[in-house]
Order: C-alpha cells, then structure tokens, then sequence
C-alpha cells in the first residue's frame, strides 16, 4: 500500500489544523505540518525553509498568509510553487478567496506550475467570530464594522476543511475550480444578532464607513499591513460581488452546507463568546 505524503501549510490555521485532524485518522497518508514552529520550520518569508519541508512530499495544500491578495504573493507563489515541482510534488490544493481578483493572478501560477491542481475558493469563515478577529469585539459587545448591508454567504471552516481533505486524496477533483459558501445570505448585523441570540449576550452593532474604521484600526494600533488588507476586503470583496450562494459544498461531500445559525449554536456551548477559552 502505498502512502501518500502530504505537506499542510498553514497547520495551525483555521482550516489548516481541521485538514490535519481529517487526514489524521487516514492510514494511507504520511502528513508534514507546515508552521513556523514545526518539527520542520516553513515559514513564507523564509524561501531557505522550503526545501526541507518539501523533501519526499507527494501532495501540498497551500494557505498563504496573510492573504493571496497582497502585493508580495505572486512572486511568492510563483517561487514556491515552481521549487516544489521540481522536487516532485504531484499535486497542490490551493485555498483562496471568493471575489478577490488579486488572489486569482495566485491561482493562474499553480495552475500553470504544479502537475495537478485544484483552487477552492472560501468565502468568509463562520469562525472568524470565534476564532479571529471578530471575538474581541464580540467579547466586549460592541461590534462596529463597515458594509453594514452587504450581503455575505458566510462559510463553515468544518465544511471548507472537508472539501479541502477530498480535493487531496481524491484525483475526480484534480482541474477543478470550486467555490464555497454558506447556504445563506447574512449582514453583518444579521450575524451579530444570531450570535448574541445563541450566546444570551447583548451585543451592540455600529455601521461606519470604510474611512471611520480604518481610523479606529489606526487608534487600536493595528499594523499597518492588516490594515491595508482589512480595507482591501472591505472595499473590494464586500463590494456584491459575492452576493450569491453555490452549491459546490454540496457537489463535493453530498451534503448541505453548514448554516450560520447551527454554527452560532454550537460555537455558544463552548462559552467562547462568554470569556470561557477565550
């Protein structure tokens, strides 16, 4: 039986760490975890750290970070890329963003470097309410964000994570493109409001425009790099144009996407919303 050896970049990501827990319980896969405090450091910023990790790898899934949408990515991606076909990588799985048009120049170099390939396209996580950077607002109950009335198909990292685990050991989705969401269509006060309802928490809701954020993130001393990037998905991919929901979720596992609400429960009985873990 022969193992296939599966590089995670990204291991204690959202998605990434999911992926690692899926593939775990598989006797057919070796994995790699790909982290800056791995057994094995990889670290983006450090192209002598690749080759190490690449080494007798069959398979990658590939998280960039921050996100594919920054200036320095292509050149990045083209790099990596290129280094791990030449060391015999069969097939990557990149993870990028729904609408984001920078990401797509990211998608085309692994289209065009890596042997087989496939793209999954994410829309916002679920989890970023209660794994990122929407807890801390959350936590102090008062939410105050730009694009109050854009319309988002809020995504499942569970889901994403298992369309990601069939997309590498599985060769029907090799030269497939997919694009997942969430069954819905949410504002943000619309997820606050579900949140607080599961949490029995009061949460307030300001709406600002891109301008009166980005001047809050400047005065909380946000770098100015997450910054750029904040506004950028703001500006950009909170725009409409991911106003709409796919069934490619569905299509991959044969089964609904995950929704909101069932999310919001089931973060709840964690306490995480309620300063337990948090």
């Amino acid at each position: 039986m022969k193992t296939t050896k599966i590089l995670v970049l990204g291991a204690n990501g959202k998605t990434g760490k999911r992926v690692v827990e899926r593939l775990q319980n598989n006797n057919k896969v070796e994995i790699r975890t790909g982290s800056r405090t791995a057994e094995i450091p990889f670290d983006w910023e450090n192209s002598e750290t690749w080759n190490a990790v690449l080494d007798g790898i069959n398979t990658v899934y590939i998280t960039f970070q921050p996100d594919l949408a920054v200036p320095s990515a292509p050149e990045i991606i083209q790099k990596f890329t290129f280094l791990a076909t030449k060391l015999g990588v069969e097939k990557m799985v990149l993870l990028s963003g729904r609408g984001e048009k920078e990401a797509q120049v990211c998608e085309e170099i692994v289209k065009a470097t890596a042997k087989n390939w496939t793209i999954v396209r994410a829309s916002w996580f679920n989890q970023n309410f209660s794994e990122s950077f929407f807890l801390e607002p959350i936590l102090a109950g008062f939410v105050a964000l730009p694009r109050a009335e854009a319309l988002e198909p809020f995504t499942d990292a569970n889901d994403i994570a298992d369309v990601v685990t069939a997309c590498l050991l599985n060769a029907i989705h090799n030269g497939q493109t997919y694009e997942l969401t969430g069954p819905e269509l949410l504002t943000f006060p619309e997820a606050v409001a579900i949140i607080a309802k599961n949490s029995n928490k009061e949460i307030q809701f300001q709406a600002l425009s891109v301008e009166e954020y980005t001047q809050m993130l400047q005065e909380y001393q946000v770098p100015d790099d997450h910054i750029w990037l904040i506004k950028y998905l703001f500006e950009q991919v909170l725009d409409g144009r991911n106003s709409s929901v796919t069934n490619d979720i569905e299509k991959v596992l044969g089964r609904k996407p995950t929704d909101f609400s069932t999310y919001a429960k089931e973060a709840a009985k964690t306490g995480i919303w309620n300063g337990v873990n948090a």
